[in-house]
């Protein structure tokens, strides 16, 4: 059976608290997808933001954004007896500073009403909730500067594990409290979802950031100095995104070392995001067979030499230590044979962006990558164009060339744009997703996120109102059920 998905982030939820949440509107999204045929709901990380608002250089690869926490479900528990806002704040783009500093103002009220269970107890004191507690109160009492400017004994804490001052341990708990609720809220989602059978996408960056508590605590997984500096920097060549090339920043792993503990890290970490998602989605998958290493002196990603990762070993181990893990891989841009290679021999999924493979410019237009079945096939991502705006760039000539081999191709239904969509949904790939944006044919000013640029207004954008996706949604249903009807 085909399966059709649509990628909406969290944050992209409406609600009254400028930021989408894991309350009411997520399980209102679940009936909406869930009506219309929908089997998968694709997300962006959950983690806890950092630099830029990315989602992709997140305080930690486990923890939860508390942004995405509801203050209604809290209010349900009789953690806030006070009267919340029900408007005011429906913004189509997320200001992140002053969601923050809003609704953190209200999960304090939440923590100083609620009374720790040995529930609690337990779920904080496991060493991940722990440390993660304590980098972000060390963080808090920093100023939120990096951990690598902090002063040396919080710099080197996870090494000597000192008592803590009474401040920062009630900070510390507060940070536990904060990831308790997240988990119990996602919990609920996940649950719902599976009860309307609808899988979750999760999505996991094959780097942390150098600013996150998976560095701090496990400085030696890392290529760094002895000050705790990256040495080289992840990111990627220059391409048709940029031509200097991404600058990640991201600190390199040390293979050798996590190659000595059975990859116990990425273990960890991929058997936690199990637990979180259905489907798990490895960013930048081709790092597993060679990844760009970058000299951490440089300021931009042209200098960098292209090294050979252990990819066999570390997925062997996952598949092996993992039981019924579901990995697919995003395998887009220039890949050398071997990826692809690497990526077959566990029969993973790839993806395949409609927009990236048409060829638009020659005197026909042709698909310059066919369909194939075992597939992710994507109208877009949260990466690049809309489709929309794809198409309202092409020159006129494009256009109707275009138009015109849509027809040929059996897909005459509305404008260009839902033309393009019918395509992809009439393909023969197992998986198709399309962004919420594209259900909705929305411009580019609807864009996620401009890769190699950092800051507003990546990051932002959300639906003020469901009206507008779901009757787009129930548009495309028949096309949806009948992909769903195939073998």
């Amino acid at each position: 059976m085909k399966r059709t998905g649509v990628l909406l982030a969290v944050s992209s939820l409406p609600t009254p608290h400028g930021v989408g949440d894991l309350g009411q509107p997520a399980m209102d999204w679940i009936d909406i997808l869930a009506e219309n045929g929908i089997t998968i709901w694709q997300i962006l990380p959950l983690n806890p933001t950092g630099y830029g608002n990315s989602p992709y250089q997140p305080y930690s690869s486990r923890a939860g954004d508390e942004l995405y926490i509801s203050l209604e479900m809290l209010a349900k528990e009789g953690l806030l007896t006070e009267e919340l806002p029900t408007e005011g704040n429906e913004s189509p783009r997320v200001d992140y500073e002053t969601v923050r500093a809003a609704k953190d103002a209200w999960l304090k009220k939440a923590y100083t009403a609620f009374t720790p269970n040995a529930e609690f107890e337990a779920f904080a004191g496991q060493e991940w909730v722990r440390e993660y507690g304590v980098f972000r109160a060390m963080k808090k009492a920093n100023g939120n500067r990096c951990w690598l400017e902090w002063p040396k004994e919080q710099r080197d804490w996870p090494e000597n594990r000192g008592e803590l001052s009474p401040e920062l341990e009630a900070e510390a708990r507060y940070q536990a409290f904060l990831q308790y609720e997240f988990l119990k809220q996602w919990n609920a989602v996940r649950e719902y979802a599976h009860s309307k059978n609808i899988q979750i996408m999760g999505d996991v960056p094959f780097y942390v950031g150098i600013d996150s508590v998976d560095v701090w605590a496990a400085r030696d997984n890392f290529l760094l100095d002895s000050e705790g500096y990256p040495t080289y920097i992840a990111g990627v060549p220059p391409d048709y995104f940029s031509a200097t090339g991404q600058r990640w920043g991201n600190p390199i792993y040390d293979w050798d070392k996590l190659e000595k503990d059975g990859f116990a890290f990425w273990v960890e970490r991929i058997g936690y995001s199990q637990k979180l998602f259905d489907i798990i989605r490895i960013d930048h998958f081709r790092a597993f067979d060679t990844f760009w290493k970058i000299p951490a002196s440089c300021p931009t990603a042209i200098e960098g030499d292209w090294i050979e990762a252990p990819g066999y070993a570390v997925l062997d181990t996952l598949y092996e230590k993992i039981p019924g893990l579901q990995l697919v891989a995003e395998d887009l841009g220039d890949l050398r044979p071997e990826v692809l290679t690497l990526r077959d021999h566990y029969h993973l999924k790839g993806m395949k962006v409609q927009q990236f493979t048409l060829n638009t410019k020659s005197k026909r237009v042709y698909d310059r990558e066919p369909t194939r079945e075992n597939l992710i096939l994507y109208t877009g991502t949260h990466d690049n164009d809309t489709l929309r705006g794809w198409y309202d760039a092409l020159s006129t000539a494009e256009k109707r060339k275009l138009r015109r081999w849509l027809k040929q191709q059996g897909c005459t239904q509305g404008n260009a744009v839902e033309r393009l969509t019918q395509l992809v949904l009439q393909s023969c790939a197992e998986y198709a997703i399309l962004p919420a944006q594209d259900v909705m044919e929305l411009t580019n000013a609807a864009r996620m996120n401009m890769p190699g640029t950092v800051g507003s207004p990546n990051w932002e954008w959300r639906l003020t109102s469901f009206d507008s996706v779901e009757a787009c949604l129930r548009r495309l249903r028949p096309l949806i059920l009948h992909r769903a009807e195939e073998e």
